[in-house]
């Protein structure tokens, strides 16, 4: 199967929560995010990280592969009185002028590229001196928990997808991996931190922020999608009828810088 996020456009907008400012400020005791500076965010899908920057004053350009999700991130933008730059192409060849970047994020995405071309190409793309932040906010399947619950049904209806302590960060939310990638890229002072937190969701909007993961929306036909929808329902509602559901997240992020 193949992985594209596209058909989850709609679900992607309306249901995932998004970064939380707790990240944001973190990233800001790094000089991550500060006005008036130039990011290039790769990834940016419907620039849920990018915005975040650009909503305290920084100046962003989102490079992503999906035009779909990148003319959602326009929208988006301009519902929220922002205007940010996009540039359909991949996250390791942008096109982008060598050294025009003091910054350079990846947020949520930095297991779908060829990691060693990426960390190469935001080398390139950062003035000497300045940052790369790679972030991420994943929930966390707990024993008995929703999250394990929702996990399972996604396995049974696409066992195509990665069980979770064979993803990336073995479903923990830590990704050591990452700073191996940015060492062998040439990067030095490399710091990470985490954090956990709390999102609450109702039934629907739970069930569409699965949809809008990987292993449904991005991955499987639209009917699909809408078996496994059904069938989420029904285990909800089964089993974790009490609204709001409290869903457990935590926060990773690394931070590198391009040296001097």
């Amino acid at each position: 199967m193949t992985v594209d996020f596209s058909p989850t456009a709609f679900d992607y907008i309306h249901h995932r929560q998004g970064f939380p400012d707790e990240l944001f400020r973190r990233l800001g005791g790094f000089g991550v995010g500060e006005v008036g500076q130039h990011i290039v965010d790769l990834g940016a899908g419907t620039g849920y990280l990018g915005r975040g920057f650009a909503k305290r004053g920084a100046r962003v350009i989102g490079v992503d592969i999906s035009d779909v999700l990148l003319a959602e991130a326009k929208k988006l933008d301009a519902a929220a009185g922002l205007s940010t730059t996009y540039v359909v192409a991949p996250a390791e060849a942008t096109g982008l002028p060598s050294a025009s970047a003091e910054i350079v994020s990846a947020g949520q995405c930095w297991h779908w590229f060829d990691r060693a071309g990426a960390a190469h190409e935001a080398l390139r793309l950062l003035a000497p001196g300045g940052k790369i932040a790679i972030v991420h906010f994943d929930w966390l399947a707990l024993p008995g928990n929703v999250v394990e619950a929702s996990e399972a049904l996604i396995a049974a209806h696409n066992p195509a997808q990665p069980a979770p302590h064979r993803r990336h960060g073995g479903g923990h939310g830590i990704y050591p991996e990452w700073l191996l990638d940015l060492r062998a890229a040439g990067f030095v002072g490399l710091e990470t931190f985490s954090f956990d937190a709390e999102l609450r969701y109702t039934h629907e909007g739970w069930r569409g922020r699965i949809r809008a993961s990987q292993g449904v929306g991005a991955m499987l036909d639209p009917a699909a999608v809408r078996r496994f929808d059904d069938a989420h329902a029904r285990l909800l509602a089964d089993r974790f009828p009490t609204e709001p559901l409290v869903i457990p997240h935590r926060a990773f992020a690394l931070v590198a810088e391009k040296p001097r």
